[in-house]
């Protein structure tokens, strides 16, 4: 059964919502969240990535960026750019990107769901960034973004949201990527009820994207847990916050990838090496696999499909029929050298919504040797893994549209 209950959200009032919202801090670098902050003082991006406030020569894991951050979610607090509701709520939020249109609820998920695995995850956390989201969570005593999780459809459920947004909401506004944003707000206890009671009958939930925030949550009610003789399990910090979406309206793109070298090969020598393994096809314009097991790649001026052999692919192997897994297993471990992609500084992922622009951009400007365009891993691959304890090879998945921060805060004290 899935745990969830309603809080009281730390959230900014309606002329605010879009001044205040702003990107996951994970989708962008420091010089690009300090121009998206630019002007703005009231961006979330003050808290969530507070080092743009500090001199560009700071160690982003410096104690005095946790500090920082603290410091300014305080300091939106006094202003009223935040303030928290005064009953426990649940909120239903709506996300538009050209036809795709995604509903979530928005509500505190259980720490013990996460640890004993009624939370399904598919990717192992990185242990420095895994470190970094427990420093910033601790520090400002609060999950300030949310997790994006996904469930099971269950037609009540979503039955109760649409009915929920027949009314006026609480924000409606378009962020400058072109993404819409709709909130309501669940005070109705009686609907607050039967949600719970829904989740209860669900028997999993899985993250989409989140791994380390989620993992952060355990690691912080561990904490806190220790500090307190008093601890009864009803803690604040024993949840922590998320969106949930049923699986039939999410989106998922590929995560594509760039080397910087061909680990000491020619041009010339990696094509014949890659001709022993994959039917390769020039192509004069930019190639999006259009099904399984087909890549793009661009190399050296030129695109090329490049579609696996029968003989590299065993379907009855969950991880290994990944596409990610069959471009690792046979271009990028054997042939570049990259063995293990969650360290090695020579590859770069690209998530899908940046497309083969910037794949091109990156070979194109020197600094990356060859680029790879996947096709996208799908909702099915991702619950059928989850749910026998199997793990992705790192950026597996990308999904789109992005939840917005700042909507929505949770306080642990």
């Amino acid at each position: 059964m899935a745990i969830i209950k309603p809080f009281r959200a730390l959230r900014p009032p309606k002329d605010l919502a879009e001044k205040v919202s702003a990107l996951p801090y994970d989708v962008m670098n420091v010089g690009e969240a300090c121009t998206m902050a630019s002007g703005n003082p009231n961006s979330f991006l003050h808290i969530s990535r507070p080092e743009i406030d500090l001199p560009p020569e700071v160690d982003p894991h410096d104690e005095s960026v946790y500090l920082q951050g603290k410091l300014n979610l305080g300091e939106f607090i006094r202003r009223g750019v935040l303030t928290q509701d005064t009953s426990e709520c649940f909120y239903v939020y709506r996300q538009r990107m050209g036809t795709i249109s995604q509903t979530g609820l928005v509500v505190c998920a259980s720490v013990d769901d996460y640890q004993s695995g009624v939370i399904k995850k598919h990717e192992h956390t990185r242990a420095d960034k895994e470190e970094d989201r427990v420093r910033h969570i601790d520090y400002l005593d609060a999950n300030d973004e949310p997790v994006f999780y996904l469930s099971r459809s269950c037609a009540e459920v979503e039955g109760i949201l649409e009915g929920v947004t027949t009314a006026p909401p609480e924000y409606d506004f378009i962020s400058d990527d072109g993404v819409g944003h709709t909130v309501w707000i669940i005070t109705d206890q009686t609907i607050i009820e039967r949600l719970v009671i829904l989740f209860a009958a669900i028997p999993r939930l899985y993250v989409a994207d989140g791994h380390h925030r989620s993992a952060a949550a355990g690691r912080v009610r561990e904490l806190r847990r220790d500090k307190n003789p008093g601890h009864t399990g009803r803690e604040e910090y024993n949840s922590f916050l998320t969106v949930i979406f049923p699986e039939n309206q999410l989106n998922i793109m590929p995560y594509n990838r760039a080397v910087k070298d061909l680990n000491g090969r020619t041009v010339a020598g990696f094509m014949d090496q890659l001709r022993g393994i994959f039917d390769i096809t020039p192509s004069p314009i930019p190639v999006v696999p259009a099904e399984r097991h087909e890549f793009g790649m661009y190399l050296d001026g030129s695109w090329y499909l490049l579609d696996a052999l029968p003989t590299l692919i065993n379907e009855h192997d969950t991880v290994g029929r990944l596409d990610v897994s069959i471009l690792q297993n046979n271009i990028l471990s054997p042939l570049l050298g990259i063995d293990n992609p969650r360290t090695d500084q020579r590859i770069h992922f690209v998530g899908g919504i940046r497309g083969n622009d910037e794949l091109v951009r990156l070979v194109d400007s020197g600094d990356f040797a060859v680029a790879f365009a996947l096709h996208p891993t799908s909702i099915a691959e991702l619950i059928e893994l989850a749910d026998q304890d199997q793990i992705m090879p790192p950026k597996s998945t990308w999904f789109e549209p992005k939840l917005r921060s700042g909507l929505f805060v949770h306080l642990l004290s």
